[in-house]
């Protein structure tokens, strides 16, 4: 997969993520989105490492669910850094 397949996975995978886990995690959409790139490549390192999938294809399920996972962590842990902020 390109980078521009990577990016656009990342992209949607951050909004699939935010609309799955909602709250006051700081930056708005356009940090969620950057996240969600951010989440979609840790996705695919973690997932290779442990269990041997990752991001190959763009159109197949266990990529979409790596990325999203992986936008999840990024954000859990993106709030709570944010946590304490206004």
């Amino acid at each position: 997969m390109g980078i521009i397949g990577w990016i656009v996975l990342g992209l949607i995978a951050g909004a699939i993520a935010k609309a799955i886990l909602p709250g006051r995690q700081g930056g708005g959409w356009i940090a969620t989105l950057v996240l969600g790139v951010i989440g979609a490549v840790l996705g695919g390192f973690i997932g290779s490492a442990i269990f041997g999938i990752g991001l190959e294809e763009f159109w197949s399920i266990q990529t979409w669910l790596v990325a999203i996972a992986g936008s999840i962590l990024a954000l859990v842990i993106w709030g709570f850094i944010t946590k304490n902020r206004k």
